[in-house]
């Protein structure tokens, strides 16, 4: 089954991201089967804060998450402000925690990878869209 289109899976993730934010992460935390969190970075041109709702992984002390964007050639903005910017807080429902990103290792995305795309099978079809790497970010305790 191929992924929703780019307009529709925009718009419902819009409305989720939303529906996390005015509940305070009561309504959002698990969505459409998955376990979803909200990050919030600085943007890295504008310095406002920006939040975006992520699927992820517990691994240890940190959380992983896909900076698939869709299957874009384009890695999405939160993966770039992040970069530029690696502090970053998180909401899982209602609890936030201050954050560090940075990228797995080769080691860690292969061992991540087939977790990620056993639990969202769409992750599969993202990587064969693009023909960048699509890195996997380890979200861990500042």
């Amino acid at each position: 089954m191929a992924p929703p289109p780019r307009p529709v899976a925009e718009v419902v993730w819009k409305v989720h991201r939303a529906l996390y934010t005015k509940t305070r992460g009561r309504i959002g935390h698990h969505f459409l089967g998955m376990t979803t969190l909200l990050l919030t970075t600085k943007g890295r041109k504008t310095g406002q804060q920006r939040s975006t709702a992520l699927m992820y992984l517990e691994d240890g002390p940190g959380l992983a998450v896909v900076a698939s964007n869709l299957g874009s050639d384009k890695p999405p903005a939160w993966w770039l402000n992040l970069k530029a910017m690696p502090a970053a807080e998180i909401r899982i429902g209602p609890e936030r925690r201050v954050v560090r990103g940075r990228e797995t290792t080769d080691d860690e995305r292969e061992r991540l990878w087939p977790r990620f795309v056993d639990l969202y099978p769409d992750y599969a079809e993202y990587e064969r869209m693009t023909d960048r790497r699509i890195p996997i970010v380890m979200l861990e305790p500042a």
